[in-house]
């Protein structure tokens, strides 16, 4: 990449990150280290055109997902908009959106961020999150 003078490196990791839940805190943990290897790579890109970011996707409708709540949904006799309501009124009240983020919708981010329209974008943690997290930066 550096070679090239161009290139980009996207790390997927999760709002988890930066706002770890306290059940799942090793899981924050790993999200929180993605962004500093993330970090620390893209110092590695200084004078180049080449990029290195990470996008942190918020609850997302990924396959385990979907297929996890329509379990739930089957055990309680009820359909899957119904689980995906209660796990944000119960566990997750925080998103502003209160619903799943697709899989495009997160997708959506990382195309601009490995397009030329994001060169001036490096060293960033880039929010997907629905309105999860609570701070401004």
């Amino acid at each position: 990449m550096k070679q090239r003078n161009w290139g980009r490196i996207v790390f997927i990791s999760s709002e988890s990150a930066v706002q770890i839940p306290a059940e799942v805190i090793h899981y924050g943990m790993t999200k929180t280290a993605q962004l500093a290897i993330a970090r620390g790579l893209a110092e590695t890109t200084v004078g180049t055109k080449g990029t290195v970011n990470t996008v942190l996707p918020g609850p997302t409708a990924s396959e385990g997902v979907s297929k996890f709540v329509g379990q739930l949904a089957a055990e309680q006799q009820t359909d899957a908009a119904s689980v995906e309501k209660e796990f944000f009124r119960g566990m997750r009240p925080t998103p502003l959106r209160q619903r799943f983020a697709t899989a495009e919708e997160v997708a959506a981010l990382v195309t601009f961020v490995c397009s030329p329209l994001s060169s001036a974008t490096n060293r960033a943690a880039l929010r997907a999150d629905g309105g999860v997290v609570h701070s401004i930066l």
